[in-house]
Formats: C-alpha cells, sequence, structure tokens
C-alpha cells in the first residue's frame, strides 16, 4: 500500500493540470488514496470527483438541440453524449458550424458536453481534425472511436499489429487538439470484443491521449466471469465509461442477447461498482438505454412511437437506479 503526503498530493495536482508526465503504478491504481496511476504513461483520473452522468445521445435523435437538452436536464443528467456522426445530431460535414450551436443548446440547459460519439477510423480521413479541433475549442475533452473489423486475410498478430499502428496515429492526432479518443470494447466478432486484444494494441501507447471507452455490458456478454481480471490492464486506459444491461435469451431456436432496463439483466453492478471505486476508475459516464420500451429511440430514430411522458419515465427509472449506486459506492 502506497501513501501521498499532502504536499506530494498538491504537487501532484499541479503537474496533472500542467499536462506533465508522473510516475504512476502498473495496473492505474493506488489503494490509499482515490487516484487512478500509471507508471508508464502518466497521470489518470481522480475518483474523488463525482462521475458526471450523461445521456447518449442516439437516444434523443428525435429531438432538435434545444428540447434535447431540456429534455436530459428534466430527466436529471448532467450531461449530453453527443453523436457527432454520420445519422447523428451533428454531421460531419457541418461540425464547425453545428457542434457549437449543439453545445451552447446543452449548456444553456444547465449541462455539459463532456464526450461526443464519432466514426473516427483514421487520423486522415475526412473530417477527423475538424471534429476534433472544434470539439476541442467547446471545452471537449473526450470522443469515442469507430469500432475496428478485423482483417481476416491476416493472422490475428498481423493484425493487431495494423491496430496498434492505427491507434498510434490516432493518438498523435489526439495529442494535437487535447483530446482522448477511446475504443469501446464491443462483443461479437470486433476487435476488441475479448479486451485482451484491446489491450495488447494500447499497451505501448500513452493513455492520456488513446484507450477504452469501457462497456461494462459488452464485457459480460463475452466473460460473465472474467472481466475483472480482463479489465485490470486497461485501467490505465479506460477514461469513459458507458452502462447498459442484458441478458441472454432463446428465440426461434437460437440464443441471442435482450437489452433491458439496469438491474434487470445479468450484469453484476454490485461487482463492477466496487471494481470501478477499487481501481480509481472515474470520469464521464454515457447511460445508454437500447431495449424496446423506447419506441425505437433505442435505435436512434427521428420519430418515436410512444410519447415524451413514456420516453421520460422509462429513462428516469434506469437512471434513478443508477444514481443509486454511484451514491452507494461514493462515486
Amino acid at each position: 500500500m502506497k501513501t501521498i503526503s499532502r504536499k506530494k498530493f498538491l504537487t501532484t495536482t499541479a503537474l496533472t493540470a500542467a499536462g506533465m508526465s508522473l510516475g504512476l503504478n502498473a495496473l492505474g491504481k493506488i489503494s490509499s488514496v482515490p487516484l487512478a496511476f500509471d507508471d508508464q504513461h502518466g497521470a489518470g483520473i481522480s475518483a474523488a470527483e463525482k462521475i458526471k452522468v450523461s445521456i447518449f445521445s442516439k437516444h434523443l435523435h428525435w429531438l432538435n438541440y434545444t428540447d434535447m437538452a431540456a429534455l436530459a436536464a428534466e430527466i436529471g443528467f448532467d450531461g449530453v453524449d453527443l453523436t457527432v456522426r454520420p445519422d447523428g445530431h451533428v454531421l460531419p460535414e457541418n461540425v464547425t458550424a453545428d457542434l457549437p450551436k449543439a453545445v451552447a443548446a446543452v449548456e444553456r440547459a444547465g449541462l455539459k458536453v463532456y464526450s461526443i460519439v464519432t466514426n473516427i477510423k483514421q487520423p486522415d480521413e475526412k473530417y477527423a481534425a475538424d471534429i476534433l479541433k472544434t470539439a476541442s475549442a467547446l471545452g471537449i475533452k473526450y470522443y469515442r472511436t469507430a469500432w475496428f473489423n478485423y482483417d481476416k486475410a491476416l493472422s490475428i498478430p498481423a493484425n493487431l499489429q495494423a491496430i496498434s499502428k492505427q491507434f498510434a496515429g490516432l493518438a498523435a492526432l489526439n495529442k494535437q487538439y487535447g483530446m482522448h479518443g477511446a475504443y469501446q470494447n464491443h462483443s461479437g466478432d470486433l476487435f476488441g470484443a475479448s479486451v485482451w486484444d484491446l489491450w495488447l494494441a494500447l499497451k505501448d501507447l500513452d493513455p492520456a491521449s488513446i484507450g477504452c471507452q469501457y462497456d461494462i455490458r459488452h464485457a459480460t456478454t463475452e466473460g460473465a466471469d472474467t472481466w475483472a481480471t480482463s479489465i485490470q490492464p486497461l485501467v490505465p486506459f479506460i477514461k469513459t465509461t458507458n452502462i447498459k444491461d442484458f441478458y441472454w435469451e432463446k428465440k426461434n431456436g437460437k440464443w441471442q442477447v435482450k437489452s433491458v432496463p439496469l438491474g434487470e439483466g445479468m450484469v453484476n453492478f454490485k461487482k463492477y461498482f466496487e471494481v470501478i471505486k477499487q481501481q480509481g476508475i472515474g470520469g464521464p459516464l454515457s447511460l445508454h438505454c437500447e431495449y424496446d420500451a423506447l419506441g425505437g429511440a433505442q435505435d436512434g430514430a427521428k420519430q418515436i412511437i410512444i410519447s415524451k411522458q413514456q420516453f421520460t419515465s422509462v429513462v428516469q427509472k434506469d437512471l434513478s437506479t443508477l444514481r443509486g449506486w454511484l451514491k452507494d459506492n461514493a462515486l
């Protein structure tokens, strides 16, 4: 167990604010203080700060910027995790004009845009620099990348090498604009589903610029009993998270994932939040509501088949459940 003196803590805080590199431990964890650190790469996140909860704006595609922000505030969120991608709230080709409008609407409602969700894969692709430059100028620090597919013509080691190089290019662009890009671990046959492959591609890179948006639902889908182990090497790279729930159901003779409200599925949230607290993982959290009760909003519909009141009631229940868990764990 390590301890930190008040003087060293204040010095560390000052250096972190200046963007300077610090010496940290290998698992991104200091047991005696709620800070996430990493020996190789520098400062992590202070879990002493309360986790800010945003709504994934995919669920609000049926509303304009002003109405989206007003409803998010009414429901009780801290912010909006804004889609800046094709068919999103902000289209990449319009980002310089429209992202400031969306952020202004959110801030007028008393909330913040802590993070955005993009379709960025390569640093030199069209609109990537425009998105990051505009977001950074607006004070946004975090974004989610696109998902990557394995090239089936290559071996797994060759894929890992290629994707690590891809991440390195994105990290350089992120550093230029003071942004952190995060890859969401997503179940299925995508890269990053197993989590170990994600760590192998990230391990030699700077977690201040590139990392993982950790998704406990998808981690549970791929490893119901192993995620608490596999998350550990990723800890220094986790600056943002998202949350949702599910269970397996058999339909037409086939097992498939069914999304459900928080606490009604098989994700072990009691253990998850214990791990989050123990490892000092903080940062913005995005609530995803991907079950059928949202009348199409779960899939980003531009028109929904339920009333605004019904939508509000359903999402408020999830947010209330989440707030309760955060409070129980002093997060």
